[in-house]
């Protein structure tokens, strides 16, 4: 299963870099490439049956061998078959091997689309036009006369390719080795790992799919859980800092804000984790404007007056020096000490600020991934904090918490995320949700529009701009290249200052400079700036009050989770607000999302939308780092099975057969130093 798929027959140098693009070097990979989809090519029609505009498979004899003609640029292969029932002609376009392919009296199953085509008499006969085709063979079909596996290729690797090797693979590996436990195959009605592989690719009936698709999705979901329970049991085991009770009112009462019933309780949980002797490891999880960063602050507050540090981790510059001055804000009547440690820092400065930090001087350290580099130390770091935590993977968290001796970990998110879900990606964490937003926050007013709306729209942010207020407008996502995005943010500021004349309007995008991007930032934040132009850098940590409106053009781009980050930029000050989606798309899927933002602002409604539109895979618009994405399992559709995985997770948990652990180590490289999510 190990062995390289270039000891396969017909896999040489170049055949195995596309494999290799598709994530396939070991036969195991290739067994495991499994199906996007299926072909039912089981019912062969006969020639005197076929319909017309359909795609139809055959089973006939050649009858002629292949024909060559040439129309202009264009050659057409032709070939006549026939059944027992009658005759048919088959074309292929441009395909001028072809005529080395078929000799007359062999027999083929043909699948493809039949046409009716005038004939040189004027008379209408079928035809059927570039079929997929299969030497007949009693003993073996891939491609034809049965349930057809398709897959996801690359280059010029074809599907009948990936078939073919499929089929050695398999014919290659005399049994798949099975590793679930025999009392959980009996207690979930499973079929074995051997007939699951098989049947996955080549199922002989409907009921032989489903039974295999869930024999392995079982397998998927039940690992994941099982490695995530290990990762939780082992810090679970390991003693933590205990923290003494803190009275933290008075930070509490200097807040221009009371705390909510959800705030206090997820800070309760959260100082509970710190004084219960074990190292604290719990997400924040909170929908846009819940107060998570107040909540971080309070625990932070407790850990600086226990004597000890905390280190704040922000995916990017921008957010990293908006938590340091809100940060800075809030504990400036307390006297503490603050350090910002990002990549864009001189040598100089970076150099003082590991000396503060070093030295104790600095109680709260606020950066972006530069706060995990080998030569900052830490004097005495109690408490690790990662914001919006999809964007980090398990390693990057547990690097940052390996700068102190047990620290305890507290990671946020405003992403809402569906409990089901939240335990399978954050299955190492305690989950404490924040579902109740702060008094006044406003209701945010959402319209999805056609492009015809945006001279009008233009015109509404012309009046806000008079009324004093100011607007967010992402610009249009050509792909997804950094050139492009910055030249299209370039360009499409110079329209939008066109159109409002008189105000000034700024662009933002991820290439410029730190510093200049935190200088056009601070000046749109004091009003300098009416209208800001921007790629999606501004989707967290932006806090403008004064903004009322966030336009978003070629919305249908973007994930539902995304758009609902972006509309959480307004709707922070005393003022209405609005967000404004504008498609022209002409997608069913991509119109019900965009209605379903004008139809709801509660984030947790929407991430199970778009849990179900998008899969679990891509559900954050990035892959989890540090874990496995699913072969063949979809978290939304197999929400039972996922049920019973964890069920049966917990029962084997601490008991598992050697077959099993390995398993899991295999998949999760629980022995490999480089890549484990324990390390």
């Amino acid at each position: 299963m190990d062995n390289s798929i270039t000891e396969l027959r017909s896999v040489g140098a170049a055949r195995a870099a596309l494999l290799n693009k598709l994530g396939v070097y070991t036969v195991r990979d290739l067994l495991e490439h499994f199906p996007r989809g299926y072909d039912d090519r089981s019912h062969v029609a006969k020639i005197a049956d076929l319909s017309p505009n359909v795609i139809n498979t055959v089973r006939a004899v050649i009858t002629s061998e292949p024909e060559i003609v040439f129309t202009g640029p264009r050659c057409v292969v032709k070939l006549q078959i026939k059944d027992d029932t009658g005759t048919l002609k088959i074309v292929w376009f441009n395909q001028a091997y072809l005529t080395h392919v078929f000799r007359k009296r062999d027999e083929y199953i043909f699948t493809g689309m039949v046409k009716e085509a005038r004939s040189y008499t004027q008379s209408i006969a079928l035809e059927m036009q570039s079929p997929e085709y299969e030497k007949w063979n009693e003993e073996k079909l891939l491609s034809g006369g049965r349930i057809v596996p398709i897959y996801t290729s690359a280059g010029k690797l074809g599907q009948k390719t990936l078939r073919a090797l499929i089929y050695a693979a398999l014919q290659s590996a005399a049994h798949i080795g099975e590793f679930m436990p025999p009392a959980v195959i009996s207690a979930y009605r499973l079929c074995d790992r051997d007939h699951a592989v098989r049947s996955i690719h080549f199922p002989e009936s409907d009921e032989d799919f489903f039974m295999a698709r869930r024999r392995l999705v079982f397998d998927e979901l039940l690992c994941s859980q099982l490695a995530m329970f290990r990762i939780k049991g082992r810090v679970k085991q390991e003693n933590g800092i205990t923290l003494k009770e803190t009275d933290v009112c008075p930070f509490l009462n200097s807040l221009p804000f009371k705390f909510t019933s959800a705030q206090r309780t997820a800070l309760n949980d959260i100082i509970s984790d710190m004084r219960s002797g074990y190292v604290m490891n719990r997400l924040i999880q909170g929908d846009v404007g819940s107060g998570k960063t107040a909540v971080a602050m309070a625990a932070i507050f407790t850990a600086i007056n226990n004597g000890f540090q905390a280190a704040v981790m922000a995916p990017t510059e921008v957010l990293a020096r908006q938590h340091f001055t809100s940060f800075s804000e809030a504990f400036r009547p307390f006297n503490v000490c603050l350090e910002l440690v990002t990549g864009g820092l001189s040598r100089s400065a970076k150099n003082m600020a590991y000396q503060r930090i070093g030295s104790g001087e600095a109680r709260i350290i606020i950066g972006t991934h530069a706060l995990i580099q080998e030569k900052l130390s830490f004097f005495r770091l109690g408490l690790v904090i990662t914001d919006e935590q999809h964007r980090f993977g398990v390693n990057q968290r547990f690097t940052l918490s390996q700068k102190g001796e047990a620290p305890h970990v507290l990671v946020m998110t405003a992403t809402p995320i569906p409990r089901t879900l939240a335990l399978i990606l954050y299955g190492d964490l305690d989950i404490s949700v924040i579902d109740e937003l702060p008094p006044g926050r406003q209701h945010i007013d959402t319209f999805y529009v056609n492009s015809g709306y945006r001279a009008r729209l233009r015109a509404f942010i012309k009046k806000q701009l008079e009324a004093g207020r100011q607007a967010y407008i992402v610009c249009p996502m050509i792909d997804e290249t950094e050139d492009s995005a910055m030249r299209a943010v370039n360009e499409y500021a110079l329209e939008i200052g066109e159109a409002l004349p008189g105000y000034k309007t700024a662009a933002i995008h991820g290439k410029m400079k730190a510093d200049e991007k935190q200088g056009i930032l601070e000046a749109f934040a004091r009003n300098e700036i009416g209208a800001l132009v921007s790629t999606t850098v501004i989707e967290v940590g932006i806090n403008v009050p004064n903004a009322t409106v966030m336009l978003v053009e070629n919305a249908d781009r973007y994930g539902l989770a995304q758009l609902h980050q972006l509309r959480g930029r307004v709707g922070r000050g005393a003022e209405k607000s609005y967000c404004i989606l504008i498609s022209d798309t002409r997608s069913k899927t991509a119109i019900r999302k965009l209605k379903a933002m004008t139809q709801s602002n509660d984030g947790f409604e929407l991430s199970d939308l778009d849990l179900k539109l998008r899969g679990a895979g891509d559900f954050f618009g990035v892959r989890q780092h540090g874990l496995p994405e699913f072969k063949i399992a979809n978290l939304y559709k197999d929400m039972d099975i996922l049920k019973e995985a964890q069920k049966a997770a917990l029962e084997v948990y601490g008991k598992e057969t050697e077959e099993l652990k390995a398993e899991v180590d295999r998949i999760y490289k629980f022995n490999d130093q480089a890549n484990s999510p324990t390390l």
